[in-house]
């Protein structure tokens, strides 16, 4: 596989995403992590504070970059003439929602094919929301994300 699409909102990127990207990228020549700009949402970082923090994260994995979209992801993986999608799966209660994506998918962009990586059982329960919460209530999120992500974080909710 030459090039692959992991997207997402990455608000925030955490060690859950991060496990995706490194072994996404031991699959294909190409990793493309694609942050996605919804302007219906009211994210905590901005769309260039979540692509720096993946950069950074990153920075070891030759053949990852790091982009933004808004739009159709379809739209999207054709515009970088991606073979693929890389989609992370923490429990079967993720299945039923990425069954739908990735036939969807099959539909608007058919020759392109979405991969799905089961996530390490230490992340299993990780999301960014969660995430998101539990330090909203200066809970102790240290080892769901990275120390830089961790600072960033505590300095949005002041503490």
């Amino acid at each position: 596989m030459k090039t692959a699409v992991y997207p997402g909102s990455f608000d925030p990127v955490t060690n859950g995403h991060l496990d995706i990207i490194h072994r996404g990228a031991q699959v294909c020549e190409r990793l493309i992590v694609a942050v996605l700009h919804n302007s219906q949402k009211n994210p905590l970082f901005t769309v260039e504070e979540r692509k720096d923090f993946i950069r950074q994260e990153t920075k070891d994995l030759a053949n990852v970059e790091v982009d933004s979209f808004d739009g159709l992801l379809a739209h999207y993986v054709n515009q970088v003439k991606a073979d693929a999608i890389i989609r992370g799966l923490r429990a079967i209660s993720d299945f039923e929602y990425e069954l739908k994506f990735a036939s969807m998918m099959r539909e608007l962009a058919p020759d392109v094919e979405t991969l799905f990586m089961m996530t390490k059982n230490e992340y299993s329960f990780l999301s960014s929301g969660i995430v998101k919460e539990v330090a909203q209530h200066n809970g102790d999120i240290h080892r769901l994300v990275s120390p830089r992500v961790y600072k960033a974080i505590m300095k949005k909710y002041g503490y």
